[in-house]
């Protein structure tokens, strides 16, 4: 969306108005192809972030799953050190100069840079980060839930499943490291990546009158597939793709993961699944986490039309949203774009 003036211009006059930036994941998208295409994209967006920000603004990075590789340097180096510390909940992230982080710092200059990882604590009562380790939990049958099926059974894991960062970086990291070198070669067969997953899911969910005959034996095949993998042990995995579901399962799984990582915090921001929330009409006890928690869910600024589709009401699923964080009250989700692209935002799930 940030390609396009209406969108930036919405986005740089919300950012004039803040004292701190927080870029919460999937900021490049390094899994669609070369980094050096990203890095076209993402500069001019970047730049014009720090000039509005100015040298009394900071922009702290907290990297997800689509540009996990942002880490990769870091992360070589904790790993050649014994003495390095636990990961934690909010490690400070460095880099060197040729790595991609120093080019995102220079980018966003004037503003103070800084990086963290898993997450970051904006507030002491409000914590955020990209929501990429729910992804170990969910019972929705995506790649990367499969994909780290398998690599929990083959990694020593922690009694019982994942109870630290490491644990999560563990069975996620191999798979992303595999995505992104994928991506490097131009995607699968050269033809970028992204959308399979959604465009599977919005196949499965076409009402029956208007599926094609290809499409019907997806929806027909997909139970018996979904069955399998739970029997071969990579569940528990549900065959339900709804929209409700969707959105179930990806706050039940964040939700684990905060328990895990007995993270105790009032409020606790974070995005990944591109389904902003709590929206009016939202049953606010499904974001409510088991440790307490509200949870609060940024969105993505993708315009996905896989997830999108003619109605009147307008979509969880639209572009644009982010939060905000004052000084004492809860966190707000607005949605800057809604009244700038209508063409965009008139779009329903």
């Amino acid at each position: 969306m940030l390609r396009r003036a209406e969108a930036r211009s919405a986005l740089l006059e919300a950012v004039a108005g803040s004292q701190r930036l927080v870029l919460l994941g999937d900021v490049l998208e390094l899994r669609h192809g070369p980094m050096r295409e990203a890095f076209e994209v993402a500069e001019p967006v970047l730049r014009a972030l720090g000039e509005t920000l100015g040298p009394g603004g900071e922009v702290v990075i907290v990297p997800g799953n689509h540009d996990h590789r942002l880490l990769r340097g870091w992360l070589e180096r904790r790993a050649g050190d014994p003495g390095a510390p636990a990961l934690g909940l909010d490690a400070a992230v460095d880099w060197r100069e040729q790595e991609p982080l120093a080019a995102l710092a220079g980018w966003l200059g004037p503003a103070e840079v800084r990086a963290s990882y898993p997450g970051t604590w904006i507030r002491e009562d409000v914590y955020a980060t990209h929501g990429h380790y729910g992804d170990r939990h969910t019972t929705l049958p995506t790649l990367e839930r499969l994909g780290a099926g398998v690599m929990a059974r083959v990694v020593r894991d922690s009694e019982g499943g994942p109870a630290s960062a490491e644990d999560y970086e563990a069975t996620l990291g191999p798979m992303y490291a595999w995505i992104d070198a994928v991506a490097q070669s131009g995607g699968v067969r050269g033809r970028g990546g992204g959308g399979l997953q959604v465009r599977a899911w919005r196949a499965l969910q076409r009402p029956r009158g208007r599926r094609g005959v290809r499409r019907a034996g997806v929806a027909v095949a997909f139970p018996a597939l979904v069955g399998a993998l739970n029997r071969a042990g990579l569940g528990p995995l549900r065959a339900e793709v709804s929209g409700k579901e969707l959105r179930r399962a990806a706050l039940l799984a964040f939700s684990e993961v905060l328990d895990r990582l007995d993270l105790r915090s009032a409020h606790v921001i974070f995005g990944h699944t591109h389904r902003a929330g709590p929206l009016p009409g939202d049953d606010l006890t499904e974001w409510r986490a088991s440790t307490g928690a509200s949870m609060l869910n940024t969105g993505s600024w993708v315009h996905e039309k896989g997830l999108l589709a003619d109605s009147r009401r307008e979509s969880p699923y639209r572009p644009g949203f982010c939060a905000l964080v004052a000084d004492e009250d809860p966190p707000q989700l607005i949605n800057l774009l809604d009244g700038h692209l209508r063409g965009a935002s008139n779009l329903a799930s």
